[in-house]
């Protein structure tokens, strides 16, 4: 593959180049669908793709790291230069992208003091140790060695976060001693740019309007050296009880348009979004927690299921005025599937079931995901009650969502978006169990709310008094196949498993619709889907043809409040984001 070089401008063997690039999460999108993302990122008029690496998923505990699978990074990078495209790397350690903890591993945070982005020599520690095991198999894919990657990110908006110098230097130090010899590049938005960048290394900017004022103030910043929007934001995300977020396209191209004219580079943030499969979803925590959604469409190029969108086609009329854009036809929408009317007539208690889902750690408090090195899911939390009749509880930190029982009986919800952190109910005797149920909703992945401990941090009083004796039980998720199911008339009141099959002769997209559910999560055929909530503005969740099969399939649904009484979903041919903003 040919070499970057960095001068003026970006040279690709000597010769002028332009980065036309496109954000493709390979970790948002499965595996058996690389192919089809990246071959129509070549047809949009693309010759490079963006990806981040989620550092948590790749090493999801200090002595376990992988690579295989929905994670084998090079895999999808020789699915990159099959296609001909090249490649910038965004290996964080930190990477933001509206992802659970910015990509920060959560057994971090079990070190109680740590100070993450940071020289702490703990998290520096972590971190060298994490490029090392990156990096080795790495290697062989930079462009050095005639692999698609032609430039490394170093960190990410450092500069929105700090301003020291020297923990930049530290990563950038690291990269290289990990074999990173192509050209290493920051970015920041054009306020932070003084902050984040680091000399002698390129910087670049993010932004998604005012594009010949923002390439100006980057040039201020950086007198030389060529012009590089390494986000150019398209769309945006969403966040639970919002709207559905959308951009014109037409606006969207003009600023296209004025960039590209400007003589600059461009990297579309996002070509295609994909999915927070799972409980992979972020936060923001600007004084209030705000979770973002399953769906990562962004309104993007390629909607959620790689479908064209109408920014396809006009991004694509934009960079036919300055590069060539394949001639080849481009897919049309591929066909989905459609199945009304599926029955979910088995279920699971959640409260029954959950010696079979986690272990219990009995403690004087209750303990937080990290110090159970627990990542995803929820926590259940009992002890017994010895008072009865009228009483109030008060919680000192609510981490995400809490439903409180009472013998299995509800008796509230605690949220932490509503600041939410007392509640008043009535027991009917001593020696209630109260049972506690946890959810993470995602941990904040922007700003210094990244320090995000989940589950019950801190004390919980009944009538001023600290409860104590206390059990805590991880309830990951990853797996429910210990769960047993049986035949119910009707549907079951608290958080419980509803299970449903269901027969298919061929396999495409479809999208489940869960009208009448209140909120829970989603798997098929074992495979996380991940969050519903009827809140909005997201109302239905992407199902990807990988995940289905000829002949029989299973869908199982965790629903954490009461089922309709039908308990029937359908899997429809379209989807349902929300409604826009007025």
């Amino acid at each position: 593959m040919p070499l970057l070089q960095i001068d003026d401008g970006f040279r690709l063997d000597g010769e002028p180049f332009r980065l036309l690039s496109g954000g493709l999460h390979y970790f948002r999108v499965h595996p058996e669908q690389w192919a089809d993302r990246l071959r129509k990122a070549r047809l949009m008029g693309l010759n490079t793709v963006e990806t981040y690496v989620p550092w948590n998923l790749h090493q999801p505990r200090p002595d376990e790291f992988r690579m295989d699978g929905a994670l084998d990074l090079p895999a999808f990078l020789d699915l990159a230069s099959a296609e001909g495209l090249h490649v910038l790397l965004r290996p964080g350690p930190y990477i933001c992208a509206e992802w659970e903890g910015g990509g920060l591993p959560s057994w971090l945070l079990a070190e109680p003091d740590i100070r993450l982005r940071s020289r702490d020599p703990r998290y520096l520690a972590a971190v060298d140790d994490y490029f090392t095991r990156l990096l080795t198999p790495l290697q062989p894919y930079l462009a050095t060695r005639g692999g698609p990657i032609l430039a490394v990110q170093v960190e990410n908006e450092y500069g929105a976060y700090g301003d020291d110098r020297g923990y930049l230097e530290h990563l950038a130090a690291s990269l290289r001693e990990n074999g990173v010899d192509v050209p290493l590049f920051t970015c920041d938005q054009p306020a932070d740019l003084a902050r984040g960048r680091l000399p002698g290394t390129l910087a670049t900017a993010n932004f998604g309007s005012r594009s010949v004022t923002n390439l100006a103030a980057l040039r201020a910043e950086q007198p030389q050296g060529p012009l590089l929007c390494t986000e150019f934001w398209i769309g945006w995300f969403d966040r639970w009880g919002s709207h559905h977020v959308v951009r014109e396209p037409d606006l969207a191209a003009q600023e296209l348009d004025d960039l590209l004219a400007a003589g600059a580079s461009v990297n579309f943030y996002m070509f295609h979004g994909g999915t927070n499969f799972g409980f992979t979803n972020g936060a923001n925590d600007k004084h209030t927690y705000r979770p973002t959604v399953t769906s990562y469409d962004y309104d993007a190029p390629l909607d959620e299921a790689g479908d064209p969108t109408e920014k396809f086609w006009a991004f694509r009329k934009v960079i036919a005025k300055y590069a060539p854009v394949p001639t080849e036809p481009v897919p049309p929408r591929a066909g989905k599937l459609t199945l009304e009317n599926l029955e979910l007539t088995h279920s699971a208690d959640l409260r029954e079931s959950a010696a079979v889902l986690g272990e219990a750690v009995a403690g004087p408090r209750p303990l937080t995901m990290e110090q159970l090195g627990q990542d995803f899911g929820f926590v259940l939390y009992e002890t017994v009650l010895n008072a009865e009749g009228p009483v109030l509880l008060e919680v000192e930190q609510v981490r995400d969502r809490a439903q409180f029982f009472l013998d299995g009986q509800p008796v509230g919800v605690l949220e932490r978006e509503n600041h939410e952190r007392a509640l008043a109910f009535t027991v009917p005797r001593a020696g209630c169990v109260l049972s506690v149920l946890v959810e993470n909703q995602g941990r904040v992945n922007y700003g210094p709310g990244i320090h995000d401990r989940k589950g019950l941090p801190g004390q919980v009083l009944l009538d001023g008094v600290e409860l104590a004796d206390w059990t805590s039980r991880p309830l990951r998720l990853d797996s429910l196949d210990g769960l047993d199911f049986t035949a119910t008339a009707a549907p079951r009141t608290g958080p419980a498993f509803h299970r449903g099959t269901f027969e298919l002769t061929a396999t495409a997209d479809t999208f489940l619709h869960l009208d009448g559910w209140t909120k829970g999560n989603a798997w098929v055929n074992g495979f996380a889907l991940g969050r519903y909530w009827s809140r909005g503005p997201q109302r239905s969740l992407y199902v990807p043809a990988p995940v289905l099969r000829t002949g029989t399939n299973e869908l199982v649904v965790l629903e954490l409040h009461a089922a309709p009484r039908a308990r029937s979903v359908d899997f429809r041919e379209s989807h349902d984001l929300g409604p826009t903003e007025e």
